[in-house]
């Protein structure tokens, strides 16, 4: 009898590629694949050897029906490897193409960005990610080198050379300790600095007591270790004010003119679509990594000894997207959703969110629930009359930035609900009537 999880081949997938493994130029504090090295203990080069990578890219082009082909770079930090490098990687998939679609995105910290590489990106239709933490005080928080010194500054060179050479990037900034405060100066940051489209990424980590088997001492959510979140993860709460902050001032501002992620897979969700993100589908598993070696794991937050699937070198690619593991990993974020989860009024949009963060309590006790539940029960109720008014012009056709012009309407029938009358006491607290007051102006 045939396994209850088997499944057809998926006729599209996501690999998340680590051609560096978790090598990087930068010493990030909050990073979580750094370690992964310890994984690898034997390793003399990181770099995703030749037979490997021609092996990947054929496969990955090969075993899915996609028409379209999307190759996503990330390390570690894949500028280590060299232009030279990448000039094969084109070669390679032009080889494979079969007449597909190619496109390529490439994850970046900046620091070795030059011309070399923006003419490079440029010629080859190449979309940049740049990881910046907003301005200096709170990118250099945590974004140092080896030798524990600031890299801001060689990140705005790196950006100002894809500007010049008109080379399109979108930036990732990961909210943590020490930014989530501070919503408005981030974003503000970002956006007069020319990045277009944005992702906020919530640092949330657990530091074991002691090394796992693996070496490790970030765990996962079924950790069996006594760990507890790291200082510089950020808080719940403040993640939420964090991100309500950021909508507020792009709904009445910059509605189709700056893109943030979470905002478009937001409308997404209001308007009866599946989530383009992976964290907000109800199920999940259809987005994996790949390791230097050919090694495939789960999810890119679950690269542990236990969310391996097999070696590109030894099993087809396609094999382990379809294989019980998988299928049983991604269905396990459904089916294990707490009871509090599945009665919740947002539950459409949030669906748990990603299983790496559900290491939670419900209120009754229940484990399973999502440490950033607080967070996303707090945006998603925030957004829902905005993202209802989108979703109706999107339906009539009318352009969702409408919703600016509605928002300053909405602003202002709600200040003069609270205007106090002529004769009344000016609430500024001089003692006089309104009228002799702050009514004069």
């Amino acid at each position: 009898m045939a396994s209850a999880l088997a499944a057809p081949h998926p006729r599209a997938f996501h690999i998340l590629t680590k051609p560096t493994g978790p090598i990087c130029n930068l010493d990030c504090k909050y990073c979580f694949y750094l370690e992964k090295e310890a994984l690898y203990p034997d390793v003399a080069k990181w770099a995703m050897s030749p037979d490997v990578l021609e092996a990947y890219i054929r496969q990955y082009i090969e075993q899915q029906e996609s028409s379209t082909i999307q190759f996503a770079w990330q390390g570690g930090e894949p500028t280590l490897l060299g232009v030279d490098y990448f000039r094969r990687v084109i070669e390679l998939q032009a080889r494979y193409a079969a007449g597909k679609r190619i496109e390529n995105a490439f994850q970046t910290n900046g620091v070795l960005l030059n011309d070399e590489w923006a003419r490079f990106f440029a010629e080859h239709s190449f979309l940049i990610g740049i990881s910046i933490d907003g301005p200096r005080q709170f990118h250099d928080a945590y974004r140092v080198d080896k030798g524990g010194h600031p890299s801001f500054d060689r990140v705005m060179r790196g950006i100002d050379v894809l500007r010049r050479r008109n080379v399109a990037f979108n930036t990732l900034t990961t909210v943590h300790r020490a930014n989530s405060a501070h919503p408005l100066d981030v974003y503000r940051f970002l956006r007069e600095n020319g990045s277009g489209f944005m992702q906020f990424i919530p640092i949330v980590e657990r530091v074991s007591t002691q090394v796992t088997p693996g070496g490790l001492t970030l765990v996962s959510p079924s950790s069996s270790h006594n760990a507890a979140v790291s200082d510089w993860s950020v808080d719940s709460d403040q993640f939420g004010r964090f991100l309500c902050a950021i909508f507020d001032e792009w709904v009445r501002n910059d509605v189709g003119r700056i893109f943030v992620q979470l905002f478009d897979v937001s409308l997404e969700m209001w308007t009866g679509l599946q989530a383009s993100l992976c964290v907000f589908r109800p199920t999940c598993g259809s987005a994996l990594v790949i390791e230097h070696n050919g090694d495939v794991y789960s999810c890119d937050h679950f690269v542990y000894p236990q969310n391996r699937l097999g070696n590109i070198m030894e099993a087809p690619m396609e094999q382990m997207v379809s294989s019980p593991q998988q299928i049983q990993f991604g269905q396990d974020k459904q089916t294990t959703l707490p009871q509090y989860c599945r009665q919740c009024e947002v539950r459409f949009a949030c669906n748990g969110e990603c299983p790496k963060h559900r290491f939670a309590r419900t209120p009754d006790g229940e484990p399973g629930l999502n440490y950033l539940c607080a967070a996303y029960k707090r945006f998603f109720t925030h957004i829902d009359p905005y993202m209802r008014f989108m979703a109706e012009e999107l339906r009539h056709q009318r352009p969702p930035a409408n919703v600016m012009q509605w928002t300053r309407a909405r602003d202002l029938k709600a200040s003069v609900a609270t205007k106090p009358g002529r004769n009344e006491l000016c609430p500024c607290g001089s003692g006089l009537k309104f009228k002799r007051c702050c009514g004069l102006a």
